[in-house]
Parts: C-alpha cells; sequence; structure tokens
C-alpha cells in the first residue's frame, strides 16, 4: 500500500494506483484508516450513490476549531438533501445572473497581463516562477473579482486559503492546524463584514447576489453566506492554482503536446479537460456511508466513511486509452476532476474559462517556454501540487 507521505510517490502516484488497480478496485489503506476506490467506475460510484453522502464531522477539540467548524458546517459541499438541494437552488440562482459571462473577457485581459509580467521576469532574470507570475494570482484576482472584494484586500485571501485547505491533509501537525483555525476566524470576521456592506450598497458581484437571493420567503443564513465564500475561494483557488501548475509541467515535459497546443488553439478546450485528467490536483475526496452500501463488491457499513481517489480514476485503461499518455485532443475524457451527482463543482464553468485564459496567453505570447529547472513539489499528497515552478524561454 502506498505512503502518502514519501516523497518518491509524491513524485509520481500513478505506477501505484496502477498497481492497486490491478489487484482490485477497492482497498482499505490502513495509514489513512479507510477503504479507497481506485477504478473509475468504483470512484464514479462513491461520488454518486446517494448512501454515500458527505456528511461533516466537526474537528476536536471544538473549542480550538470554532471558525474552521462553521465554514463547514453551513458548506454546500459539506450538506446532504434535503439541506443540500436548499443550497444548491439558491447558490445555482446566484451563479446563474451572468457572472461567468461577465467575467469572461476580464479573465482573458488579467492572464495576458501576468503572462506578460512573466515575460518581464524572465527577460529581466534569465527565469522566474511560474507559479508566482501567473498560476497564483489569476484565481484569486478571479475569486476576489467575483465576491467583489475591493483591491486593498485582495493579498489576505491567497494566505487564508493556503493555511485553512492544510486541513484537509492527513496526519497535520498542530501548529498548521490552529494556523488553520486562526485564518478561518478571520475570513469568517472578513466576509461578515462584506456581506454587511453589500446589504447596504449593492454591486454587480456574487455576495451581493448571495445575499439578495431568495427562493419565496427563504434566503442564505449569514454562516451559509460566509460558508459559500469560503468554498468558493478554496475550491476555485487551490484547484485552478493546481491545474495550471501541473498542467503546465506536464505540457513542457510532453513537448509535443505543448507544441500541439502551440500551433492549434482550437484544441484549448479538450487540453483543459485533459490537464484536470492527468494530473489530478485533487487525488482523494472522501464520503460518509448513511447506510450500508456496496461498492465494487466492497462493504462499506453505515457510519464509515470511504475515498475515491480521483487520479487513479483518471488513469483507468478501462475508460481512457494509453491513460499515461497525455493527449490535449483527447475526447471523449469523462474525467471525475469536477466531482460528480450532486456535488459536481458549481464554479466548473469559471475554473475552465480560467485556466483556458492561462493556457492561451502562455502559448500565444511564449511558445518557446521551457522548465528552467526542476520544481520543487509540495509534500502534501490530497491536495497535488508544485511549490515552485521555474520557467524560462528557449529561442
Amino acid at each position: 500500500m502506498f505512503n502518502p507521505h514519501d516523497p518518491a510517490f509524491l513524485a509520481d502516484p500513478y505506477p501505484a494506483f496502477a498497481a492497486l488497480r490491478d489487484e482490485g478496485e477497492v482497498h482499505f489503506h490502513p495509514g489513512l484508516g479507510l477503504p479507497v476506490a481506485v477504478s473509475h467506475a468504483a470512484c464514479s460510484a462513491v461520488l454518486r450513490d446517494r448512501a454515500a453522502g458527505r456528511l461533516w464531522t466537526d474537528a476536536t477539540p471544538l473549542g480550538s476549531f470554532e471558525a474552521f467548524n462553521l465554514l463547514h458546517r453551513n458548506s454546500l459541499l459539506e450538506s446532504e438533501p434535503p439541506r443540500h438541494t436548499r443550497l444548491r437552488r439558491l447558490i445555482s440562482s446566484a451563479f446563474a445572473r451572468g457572472h461567468t459571462s461577465r467575467l469572461t473577457p476580464w479573465v482573458n485581459g488579467l492572464a495576458e497581463s501576468l503572462v506578460s509580467s512573466l515575460a518581464a521576469a524572465i527577460d529581466r532574470d534569465g527565469s522566474a516562477d511560474l507559479l508566482t507570475h501567473l498560476a497564483a494570482p489569476l484565481p484569486v484576482e478571479v475569486i476576489a473579482e467575483l465576491l467583489g472584494v475591493p483591491a486593498a484586500d485582495r493579498p489576505l485571501l491567497q494566505p487564508w486559503s493556503n493555511a485553512i485547505v492544510k486541513m484537509y491533509e492527513y496526519g497535520l501537525p498542530a501548529d498548521l492546524a490552529a494556523a488553520a483555525e486562526t485564518a478561518s476566524g478571520e475570513f469568517v470576521a472578513y466576509l461578515r463584514a462584506l456581506a454587511a456592506d453589500r446589504a447596504a450598497s449593492p454591486g454587480d458581484d456574487l455576495v451581493s447576489d448571495l445575499v439578495s437571493v431568495r427562493d419565496g420567503s427563504d434566503r442564505l443564513s449569514q454562516d451559509e453566506l460566509v460558508g459559500t465564500a469560503v468554498l468558493l475561494l478554496m475550491a476555485g483557488h487551490e484547484a485552478t492554482v493546481n491545474v495550471i501548475g501541473n498542467g503546465v509541467h506536464a505540457l513542457l515535459r510532453n513537448r509535443a503536446e505543448w507544441e500541439r497546443l502551440v500551433s492549434s488553439p482550437e484544441l484549448l478546450p479538450t487540453a483543459v479537460e485533459e490537464l484536470i485528467r492527468y494530473d489530478s490536483p485533487l487525488q482523494l475526496f472522501e464520503r460518509t456511508a448513511t447506510a450500508d452500501v456496496v461498492v465494487a463488491g466492497y462493504e462499506v457499513p453505515a457510519g464509515s466513511k470511504v475515498a475515491a481517489l480521483l487520479g487513479a480514476a483518471a488513469r483507468d485503461p478501462l475508460v481512457f486509452e494509453s491513460p499515461d499518455r497525455l493527449d490535449v485532443g483527447r475526447s471523449p475524457n469523462p474525467h471525475l476532476g469536477f466531482g460528480a451527482g450532486i456535488h459536481y463543482c458549481v464554479g466548473a464553468p469559471l475554473a475552465r474559462v480560467e485556466v483556458a485564459a492561462a493556457l492561451s496567453a502562455l502559448t500565444t505570447r511564449l511558445p518557446d517556454l521551457h522548465l528552467a529547472a526542476e520544481p520543487e513539489r509540495r509534500g502534501e499528497f490530497v491536495i497535488r501540487g508544485f511549490r515552485t515552478l521555474p520557467v524560462t524561454v528557449r529561442r
């Protein structure tokens, strides 16, 4: 069984996943303390089966994680019907007010500006970190613009997100758990103040729409609004940073596919889907059995957890031809990167716009982009990405 803390495994987990798939579709992982599904069919069943739900369990001790638990108790992602149905209806209604189409031209312009900054840094220093100049700031700015966060406050968002998502890893040190709670508390206080401001002075941002959205007499509570905004930041920021980082790394390691995308920009839509599949930014997604359920022959008793290994599902040869090969024209591409079933990512359309904008700007402005050195990988398993991604231009 794989060790999620082993640097060799973190560098390339996919051979270990393939070996597990060869032995069976679901395995108990003693280190993680739960069964993990490794085939596409089994992972899809975990995500779609209504007997495998998202049931939030408070982080303990309760007194040490009040803000972190508040965010998740009130999150769309951590709820099941009928509450999930109600929250999704209200949140989708707010999203349906044209936010993705409103932001698309702005996102394209932002990506071009950030790539110009990356190019200038390369010209000045010979190389530059693609994460610092493009992958990290792009989604933060997009989520901030979506929510209507003033420009002066936007530097607060990325550190909050980075701290909070550490709580999703296994075996987290106490100091990082405490930092996650501090960040949660600061974010809760900030969003409550922002929501109060938008209630008094509405704008064209999503927070204004979340404040005002109604379904008859029903509306989001203040805590539900805060939980929704934090979910959008953490899911939208962390996933998009790592799709861009992991994806550009994969393209530059598979040079023919980079050149193919440079010469054929019409492949951008399929390239986005392939980069999400090829090196999944979210490797593991937990569910809890609300009743006894059987996943690919494996019995999961009610009340116990089961996980879908999304990275393993994405390399299943029964679903994807030559799954270890990067193919920017791959179609169809039924990856599970945005989830499945009732918890399918509500922000998926905007995430696709962001990744496409980044790839378009890079391939147009810097077609001769190359890796400048070996990137530094993050030490976490669940959220997969790089700490640095140094690039240069070879003409």
